[in-house]
């Protein structure tokens, strides 16, 4: 099956049915036919931009992170607004805590953005880890993401 046709599929599946790990992802894909690897659909998930998220009945699910006409600077800031409660420097880190299921979405609209303080994140349920280069950018990357929370708080 070609790249784009399994994308398609997963994208409605995952658009039809609650689905929250690779595994019933691969389950579903397989009855319906589409033999992959959890390495290829680990490869799909990141290329589609596919994030957890609750649903509206509060269950932990995959979904399809969409862009909008918002730049993602914006994106970016409104999400820090909306789920962020703190953000604390550690010499080369960054930790912000995050409202409950929020860790991943912000997470990849701030590794999305490709800042130069940011060499990379980890993402958990409500806590995210923004690893920098030296303390230098980890402070500047603390103070331009603490600016955004003190306007929403």
């Amino acid at each position: 099956m070609k790249k784009g046709d399994r994308q398609a599929r997963i994208e409605q599946i995952i658009n039809q049915q609650v689905v929250s790990t690779q595994e019933d992802l691969l389950a579903t894909l397989k009855q319906d036919g589409i033999d992959a690897t959890q390495a290829t659909i680990s490869r799909d998930i990141r290329e589609m931009q596919i994030v957890k998220a609750r649903d509206v009945n509060g269950e932990l699910r995959y979904t399809i992170f969409h862009d909008d006409e918002r730049t993602q600077t914006q994106k970016l800031k409104d999400k820090l607004r909306e789920v962020a409660l703190s953000i604390t420097q550690v010499q080369m880190l960054n930790v912000i805590k995050t409202l409950p299921s929020n860790g991943n979405l912000l997470a990849a609209l701030i590794d999305d953005l490709g800042y130069p303080e940011v060499v990379g994140t980890l993402a958990g349920h409500d806590t995210i880890v923004i690893i920098s280069p030296s303390e230098e950018l980890a402070a500047e990357l603390n103070e331009r993401f603490a600016q955004h929370l003190a306007t929403a708080r």
